[in-house]
């Protein structure tokens, strides 16, 4: 059973969405604040990765986005653990900074449980089908994505991509030289269509750029395409 920690304090609220998605099967630990949170993902009996964490923006002692901050910053493989945030507020840039700083998806309140039960799903189905073992090792010139270890290498380096963020370099990696519009990548990825107006593509592309390009301002793997979309280019170094 899949476990899913989530980091919200409204108690109410995470009692009735950890009733639903415990009937839908998985297993929901619930963390009233972030110190709590923060400590199960560290100590059991979670014993330190759950599959997911659903966390919300506001919480009483500490901002979301520092927790999305300090969950990519553990040690090991936690700071891989897809992160969904909640949140009440409707600025679009609390959405954007979330993004930037790992978080895989964002859903804002209020929400149809149904629709949080089928965010979870795409991530979770996204990680299972990265990691199956017919996947192949990519090569562009210096740079390396190996679909098995879900792994990412430029001229011998590693490079640090959140899940999503891999999901859409490989997306891209398949079909180099292929233009393809926001809404293209982002229903190859999640399996369904998106809002046409959502730009938080652009914000990964930004961090898949800034992590293996040479110079992400001026990139030479991954092409905006403008009015369109993105292209990874088929000839690189």
């Amino acid at each position: 059973m899949q476990q899913l920690l989530m980091i919200e304090d409204d108690a109410r609220l995470a009692q009735m969405v950890g009733e639903y998605l415990e009937r839908s099967g998985f297993a929901v630990t619930h963390a009233i604040d972030a110190k709590a949170g923060m400590a199960l993902l560290q100590e059991p009996p979670l014993g330190g990765a759950p599959d997911l964490v659903i966390l919300d923006l506001m919480l009483p002692d500490m901002d979301g986005l520092e927790v999305c901050r300090r969950v990519r910053a553990l040690p090991g493989d936690v700071s891989q653990v897809p992160v969904l945030m909640l949140t009440a507020k409707g600025d679009p840039m609390d959405r954007i900074v979330g993004l930037e700083l790992g978080a895989d998806d964002y859903l804002p309140k209020p929400f149809e449980p149904r629709e949080l039960l089928a965010r979870i799903r795409a991530i979770l189905r996204r990680r299972t089908e990265g990691a199956q073992p017919a996947a192949k090792l990519m090569r562009f010139g210096s740079l390396e994505i190996d679909r098995d270890a879900r792994t990412v290498i430029v001229g011998g380096k590693a490079c640090e991509l959140t899940s999503y963020q891999f999901d859409l370099l490989i997306t891209l990696a398949e079909r180099a030289g292929r233009v393809l519009t926001r809404d293209q990548i982002m229903e190859a990825v999640r399996g369904r269509e998106l809002e046409a107006f959502d730009r938080s593509i652009d914000v990964h592309m930004g961090r898949i750029r800034a992590a293996i390009e040479e110079d992400a301002k001026n990139p030479k793997r991954i092409l905006t395409v403008r009015g369109v979309g993105y292209v990874f280019a088929k000839q690189q170094d």
